[in-house]
């Protein structure tokens, strides 16, 4: 029988996982989570923060998220299709900072000159390269592969477009890119769980016909990925329920 003392850090991951692994079961937790949901939803919280100057639209825990996913699986680079004002664009480019290497690739079928010109402006920008056009068009993809070359070093972030039908075309086209262990994460699958929340007004997405009805086709033809179930337990408050999707062949 050993002497040596248990490691303080070891101990603390294994009460850790414990602790998340819990979760499961815990109704009590599970339901409050599932109402404060709804209620940041009802109150777009979602769009009351920033990141390094640029407002982000994502919750700041699948941020926390992502800041896991990309220490632990170190892309070179990282796709993100949807822009906006570019915050999680500069957020994944200072991740990559942190790392020492890589590029945030930013696809967009409308850049706004403002936004451009702010991204364009940012410290990081030396990181970052954008793409204006559809993300599913063949120039685009055409580009995106000259920036990627033969890296399978690559982290996809989809939220664009959150149709039915383009986000299981974006999956098509980008979950190549990446290889066994790194992820293609699909952001705001949430839309099916919180329709009657969601302020859906002249948008072709809703109950139905969202990134989680695409992500459940998607994984009946595709034996390469599975949902990072353990992260949705850990997360809780997330946009992107049953889109965090592992890479395993």
């Amino acid at each position: 029988m050993s002497d040596q003392a248990p490691n303080p850090t070891d101990q603390f991951l294994r009460e850790r996982e414990s602790r998340i692994a819990a979760n499961v079961n815990d109704r009590q937790l599970r339901d409050g989570a599932h109402q404060f949901m709804r209620e940041l939803v009802r109150t777009n919280y979602i769009f009351n923060f920033s990141w390094m100057g640029r407002p982000v639209i994502q919750l700041p825990q699948d941020l926390m998220a992502m800041q896991e996913i990309i220490f632990a699986t170190r892309p070179e680079f990282i796709i993100e299709t949807g822009i906006a004002h570019g915050g999680s664009l500069v957020f994944y480019a200072s991740m990559l900072e942190l790392l020492g290497r890589g590029r945030a690739i930013g696809i967009d079928i409308d850049i706004r000159s403002h936004n451009r010109a702010a991204i364009e402006a940012h410290p990081l920008f030396r990181r970052i390269v954008m793409v204006e056009g559809s993300s599913t068009s063949q120039r685009v993809m055409d580009e995106v592969k000259a920036v990627v070359g033969a890296s399978r070093n690559v982290l996809v972030a989809l939220d664009s477009n959150h149709s039915h039908a383009h986000v299981l075309r974006e999956l098509e086209l980008y979950t190549p890119f990446v290889s066994q262990g790194g992820y293609c994460v699909v952001f705001d699958t949430a839309v099916e769980d919180f329709s009657s929340e969601f302020p859906i007004v002249d948008r072709p997405w809703g109950p139905g016909n969202n990134p989680k009805t695409a992500v459940q086709e998607f994984l009946r033809k595709n034996d390469r990925f599975v949902i990072d179930k353990a992260m949705d337990t850990k997360v809780l408050l997330s946009a992107c329920p049953d889109g965090f999707l592992r890479c395993v062949k």
